[in-house]
């Protein structure tokens, strides 16, 4: 099998709640090392014990019992936000990569439970340690929810890229004598084409 095509077969085993526990920046990356036989297969926490036997028949590698140092499978939990202790820094917002925490700076903030991965990113950057992990009231995590939470991540990255885009151009705007000159053209020319991919993306989903 190709590498692309092994890798693609990769990710939609892995569970995609792009927890970092393999040690990879989120599944997909984690999906390219293992195609390439640059990981081991037994490195992912949320996939559990079915999951490496999955990956061990996709990839005709020997079967290993999960790396302890990537930490240990358990029931799907959810993050939950003491609303009364949180004092709205939005960092919980930052840091979850499905956007699954809503709120606004100095508001109180909550979890959408049905679309938190428990990856438990939001857990470290909370200043006032008012988020916690509990079990979900629906452990099971199918091939829906993974398949949702992907195209979750994948649409927060293109806002981020979005976002870098539009400061870069901003930042440009504001130098002394740069409005016209070559780094302003190039901001100008990268926001252009990012917003005439939005276009597409968005002319695509209908």
């Amino acid at each position: 099998m190709a590498h692309a095509r092994l890798e693609e077969a990769i990710d939609r085993i892995l569970p995609q709640t792009q927890c970092t526990k393999c040690g990879y920046p989120a599944c997909r990356p984690y999906a390219h090392a293992i195609a390439r036989g640059e990981a081991d297969i037994n490195r992912c926490p949320p996939g559990g014990d079915a999951g490496i036997r999955a990956l061990a028949a996709l990839t005709g590698r020997r079967y290993a019992p999960l790396d302890p140092s990537c930490g240990v499978a358990q029931p799907r939990r959810v993050a939950v936000i003491d609303e009364a202790r949180c004092i709205g820094c939005t960092l919980c917002i930052v840091a979850c990569p499905v956007d699954a925490i809503v709120g606004a700076r100095k508001q109180m903030h909550t979890v959408i439970a049905a679309l938190c991965t428990g990856c438990d990113l939001c857990l470290p950057p909370c200043p006032v340690d008012c988020i916690e992990l509990a079990p979900a009231a629906d452990p099971s995590w199918d091939d829906a929810r993974a398949d949702a939470a992907r195209s979750r991540y994948g649409r927060r990255l293109k806002r981020l890229d979005r976002d870098r885009a539009a400061h870069a151009a901003a930042r440009a705007q504001r130098a002394p004598g740069a409005r016209h000159g070559p780094e302003a053209k190039r901001a100008a020319i990268a926001a252009a084409l990012e917003r005439a991919r939005a276009r597409r993306a968005a002319h695509g989903k209908r």
